[in-house]
């Protein structure tokens, strides 16, 4: 008798559970469903079931590609293409720079290394606009302003990419790098051979940080390109909605654009760079 009384009302809460889930779903995906209908619409069409609101201003009726087609012809897929590339070389060079710096923080011991490992922990807590100053001026000294490296070199250097990479290296048994080492390999060679290839899912979190980061910048690109001849996407996304602000379809078409990419890029990965941020791994 308890048992069939428990079951439905375990099965309520279930359902009920999930119902709460589904609601706040909406909630989040709500705003960008919108975008990606108006983005969908005719120029004229996008509030006109929004003021009084009715259900067909969730649907993408008409349906038209002119604003993305729109987009394009202005330009936009060129600033997509900067950005890819500043993006990936970022993410390559940090992947490179970081893992050797969190493999040197995790296997050696050397004078000062608390402090210096402190002071990288630090980095990533502290908000870019409290170094934006001093790192406008070395740019500017080293000739850098309206360079694509100035996009590029203070980016690579990543303060929590190198404490995921020393976080999980540090797990990794010693074992492993001593019986090399007895055997006359290298330290790079142990790092390549080893560590490298056991570290996967930390250098996948790294490498879409490093990327994100680098797709969501604005103010470092907005200073470092004074020219702005070399526009990155959030940079141009603010430009294009300065200059063409009446055009809401083509807004919003920018604006899907701009978010698709990374969360195309995340979902097939998200496994991994949630597995890699935990600090998940060999255990020592």
């Amino acid at each position: 008798m308890s048992s069939s009384v428990k079951n439905p009302r375990a099965l309520v809460g279930l359902g009920l559970r999930h119902l709460a889930y589904l609601a706040i779903a909406f909630v989040f995906v709500l705003p960008l469903w919108w975008a990606v209908v108006s983005s969908l619409r005719p120029n004229s069409a996008v509030f006109a079931d929004i003021f009084p609101f009715t259900p067909k201003a969730l649907l993408p009726s008409p349906l038209t590609f002119e604003a993305y087609t729109g987009v394009f012809e202005r330009g936009f897929g060129a600033i997509i293409g900067n950005t890819m590339l500043v993006a990936l070389v970022t993410m390559v060079g940090g992947l490179i720079v970081n893992g050797a710096a969190g493999f040197a923080f995790a296997m050696f011991d050397f004078k000062g290394k608390k402090f210096v490992l402190t002071a990288v922990i630090i980095s990533f807590m502290l908000p870019f606009e409290a170094i934006a100053l001093p790192l406008y001026t070395v740019t500017q000294q080293l000739g850098w302003l309206d360079n694509i490296a100035a996009l590029i070199v203070p980016s690579v250097a990543n303060g929590l990419a190198i404490f995921l990479f020393y976080q999980f290296f540090r797990q990794v048994p010693r074992d492993y790098a001593e019986a090399a080492r007895l055997d006359g390999v290298s330290w790079l060679d142990i790092l390549l051979r080893i560590y490298v290839p056991l570290s996967l899912p930390t250098c996948i979190s790294a490498a879409l940080l490093l990327f994100i980061f680098q797709w969501e910048a604005f103010l470092w690109p907005l200073l470092a390109m004074p020219s702005q001849q070399f526009k990155v996407i959030q940079v141009g996304m603010a430009a294009f909605q300065q200059q063409y602000q009446t055009i809401w379809n083509q807004l919003f078409a920018v604006s899907v654009i701009t978010a698709l990419i990374p969360i195309a890029l995340l979902l097939p990965l998200q496994r991994y760079y949630v597995q890699g941020l935990a600090g998940a791994g060999i255990k020592g």
